[in-house]
């Protein structure tokens, strides 16, 4: 489409397609339509509102909350006028909250409720940019006449003629700053990403080529909206390609909404991938005889025909009858009991898959294509492309970027997607945005012979151990991650003698465990079972790897590393130095010199359990 901004785009798709459904949400247990019409006129209502509340152009409007379609027009009308939208995850700080409204100089916030509201109230004096909060769902107090509830945003925009807002439409730049991507912040406060709105249709034009992404194709709206990721799939790409998005209730109804929707395109993060792996695996563990049977030869059927389409070849005439009648008699049955009965196109990144998971996934006749990238070029920089997918790979370029390597190994790119810079940062601008236009990524990288990315770490992670050798963690994360049990790992040692690891055990998997061996639940990461279980896991990944990449201690957390704790990104990454600050008295005795037990006194063994490795 050549429309050179996204808000562009959703009026010409209202006036091309004005019945065609546009977003999905559910009320009183059905899913009610908004036509692209209607999305189109209620987004006009809130830029009037936002023009009426004195937002100019060029100034920052941020937006915090969840999934749900006040976010999406806030953002669409933010961008419509000329403003620049900037979300804040629902998971931040008050003292988060109030330092991104600081430095991104808010003139208006948009919050979804009251709890969301109380983060920004303590800043309230102390922001002189800010003229207005606007609350998506409940009353406003009578105390802080600076908040309106979204009614009254809507009421104010009445006074607005259409003219106004059409105008600041014709006077958007294709490379004015449409949006800030705020960044997570693993390594320290988080920087604003500064994205135009030809970055933001390029990436969106290029999607839905790539998918084939059109009117009749549908996702579900779930991961967090402050992720460039999930804006592609909710808001850019949807609006570009006439396609339909569902807001799911909350996180924790994704997989009955998931049943219910039956989407045709499913975006998600390796976390989501791996609690559906594990609640499959748990159900087929339960088939025996004859059913058994038919289930491991039509998952091997699926596996042969996905490893040959993945290659770009024809499956020949038999495999194809073969998996004709596999998804017969299995996966017409059991692909809907996933809310995966009509996906053709599965996507996962934001942060790395274990590659035994995509094969898992192929086995339910299910392909996912990962995808490598960042919010500094707008999401893509790789794509595993149907009918050109390697699992273990993050795929090859995405069609129209360069990519390239630097002498160390950093994956450099350079191409349309790529970000105008940090705003109000053009040191970190100079440090990760060289003059000839290439993108510094910050992660480690190799490319194969045949053009596949595999990302191999990132620099900033790098252990140089007491003997001055430099060790990524992430292959050993990895293979961590993929033994029995275990939904979490983290390797230490930087400056230390030898490597160790922490271990978070998946909960459903542990429960079933402790069950099965008539262990208490809580005692569990104290077990001899539970080491018993673990240990040939870990002596096998010791074995495929040099004698100063091994693991030598590790324990067992008595819990998942969370995001209340701080330990884990909105998108799920985790952040090693708070999980080091957090573990850090765990982690210094799995350094002492004195035998474990002894290391384990006041308290230590109550938390984990150590196991020294030979």
């Amino acid at each position: 489409m050549d429309i050179p901004s996204i808000p562009g785009r959703l009026l010409e798709q209202a006036g091309r397609r004005p019945d065609m459904p546009a977003y999905f949400e559910k009320r009183d247990g059905d899913w009610i339509p908004t036509s692209y019409e209607a999305y189109a006129a209620a987004v006009r209502r809130v830029a009037r509102g936002l023009v009426a509340l004195g937002v100019d152009p060029g100034e920052r409007l941020c937006i915090l909350g969840g999934n749900r379609s006040e976010w999406v027009l806030s953002h669409v009308a933010g961008m419509l006028v000329g403003a620049v939208p900037a979300g804040i995850y629902a998971t931040c700080s008050a003292e988060e909250v109030g330092w991104i409204l600081a430095h991104a100089e808010a003139r208006v916030v948009v919050v979804e409720d009251a709890a969301q509201l109380a983060k920004v109230l303590p800043a309230l004096a102390d922001l002189e940019a800010l003229v207005a909060v606007v609350l998506m769902e409940g009353e406003p107090p009578s105390e802080h006449p600076a908040v309106i509830a979204w009614s009254e945003l809507l009421e104010r925009g009445r006074g607005v003629e259409d003219e106004v807002v059409d105008s600041r439409l014709a006077a958007l730049e294709p490379d004015a700053p449409a949006t800030f991507i705020y960044t997570s912040g693993t390594t320290g406060p988080p920087k604003a990403v500064m994205l135009s709105h030809r970055n933001l249709t390029w990436t969106a034009d290029q999607a839905v080529a790539l998918t084939g992404l059109a009117p009749g194709d549908s996702n579900l709206s779930y991961l967090p909206l402050s992720h460039i990721a999930e804006q592609v799939f909710t808001i850019h790409a949807p609006i570009t390609g006439a396609s339909a998005v569902f807001f799911v209730e909350s996180r924790d109804r994704l997989p009955e909404n998931l049943r219910e929707v039956q989407p045709t395109v499913l975006f998600g993060v390796p976390r989501v991938w791996e609690k559906l792996h594990a609640a499959v695996e748990a159900r087929l563990a339960e088939a025996e005889g004859t059913r058994r049977r038919v289930l491991d030869w039509a998952m091997g059927v699926a596996r042969q025909v996905h490893a040959r389409r993945n290659r770009g070849e024809d499956e020949g005439a038999w495999l194809r009858l073969q998996h004709r009648l596999a998804d017969r008699l299995v996966f017409q049955k059991l692909k809907p009991l996933l809310g995966l009965g009509a996906a053709r196109l599965c996507v996962s990144g934001a942060a790395p898959i274990r590659p035994e998971i995509l094969e898992f996934f192929s086995g339910l006749d299910v392909v996912i294509h990962e995808v490598y990238g960042q919010s500094e070029d707008t999401g893509p920089t790789s794509f595993n492309l149907p009918g050109r997918t390697r699992f273990g790979s993050v795929g090859p370029a995405f069609p129209g970027v360069e990519l390239s390597l630097a002498e160390d190994g950093e994956i450099l790119v350079r191409g349309p997607n790529v970000f105008l810079g940090y705003f109000k940062d053009p040191e970190a601008t100079s440090r990760t945005l060289d003059e000839e236009g290439w993108l510094h990524s910050g992660d480690l990288g190799q490319l194969d012979e045949d053009g596949f990315l595999h990302i191999t770490g990132r620099k900033k992670d790098i252990i140089i151990t007491a003997g001055g050798k430099n060790i990524a963690p992430r292959p050993l994360e990895e293979g961590l991650g993929a033994l029995p049990l275990v939904s979490q790992a983290v390797v230490l040692g930087d400056r230390q003698r030898f490597l160790v690891a922490l271990l978070a055990l998946d909960p459903d998997q542990a429960a079933r465990f402790a069950e099965e061996h008539g262990l208490d639940p809580d005692q569990l990461p104290l077990s001899d079972e539970l080491a018993a279980a673990l240990q040939p896991g870990i002596d096998a990944l010791n074995a495929r790897v040099a004698k100063v990449e091994g693991i030598k201690r590790w324990a067992v957390l008595p819990r998942e590393l969370s995001l209340e704790e701080g330990e884990l990104t909105p998108t799920l990454k985790i952040k090693r130095r708070t999980v080091t600050e957090n573990w850090g008295a765990l982690i210094a005795s799995l350094y002492e010199d004195a035998p474990v037990d002894e290391a384990f006194a006041a308290g230590l063994r109550a938390a984990a359990q150590v196991r020294p490795q030979a």
